[in-house]
């Protein structure tokens, strides 16, 4: 068995023998790796959108979507990618979870060309990050060192086309539209918000 084998645990053991799929997650396992491939780093460097799994102190999950630009993430090497946090809804739920917690689970895909990674890491921010100005309006950049990569199943993967990008991510050279937010939340947005400065609903 090789190394990579033995991060199953009981509970994927259990399900693997029942339906006798254990020779073949051993030899999925052999996909995985500490780096990433030209073409994994291409398909990183293309994306304009991936999901951030990140778990609070109640070891309870939770999964976010960060979407921007074509090259929202930048591949630094083949062990480390980054990219940018960006105003949210004020609540830095996955962020704030990363300084209690800092592994984190990367899930890319492709829809338009039905294609699929996971990255599973280690997560640091950093607001001195010379990627800043690669970004505008980023609050600091995260930074993940790799521990595994793996491409994954495309079978379920719906194919769609892109419509549009939205047009509230920031883009160099260019003032970004003001958001809109609920009328009870205008009270208690931070005072530089700029939707509460036009009372924008």
């Amino acid at each position: 068995m090789s190394e990579k084998v033995h991060n199953y645990h009981e509970g994927n053991l259990y399900f693997q023998d029942i339906f006798d799929t254990r020779r073949l997650a051993n030899k999925i396992a052999e996909r995985a790796s500490e780096t990433l491939s030209e073409e994994q780093k291409h398909m990183i460097e293309n994306a304009d959108m991936f999901f951030l799994a990140t778990c609070d102190h109640r070891g309870l999950p939770t999964c976010s979507y960060k979407g921007g630009a074509p090259g929202i993430v930048t591949v630094i090497d083949d062990k480390t990618i980054a990219f940018p946090n960006y105003d949210g809804n004020g609540k830095f739920q996955s962020m704030g979870n990363v300084r209690q917690n800092n592994n984190v689970g990367l899930l890319f895909i492709d829809f338009i060309n039905q294609s699929r990674l996971r990255i599973q890491g280690t997560m640091s921010f950093n607001t001195d990050d010379n990627l800043m100005a690669k970004y505008p309006e980023a609050q600091f950049m995260a930074r993940v060192d790799i521990v595994e990569a793996y491409p994954n199943c495309a079978r379920y993967i719906h194919k769609y086309e892109l419509v549009e990008h939205s047009i509230y991510v920031p883009k160099k050279g260019k003032t970004t539209p003001v958001a809109p937010w609920q009328p009870d939340l205008m009270d208690v947005l931070p005072k530089t918000d700029p939707a509460r400065k036009k009372k924008i609903r």
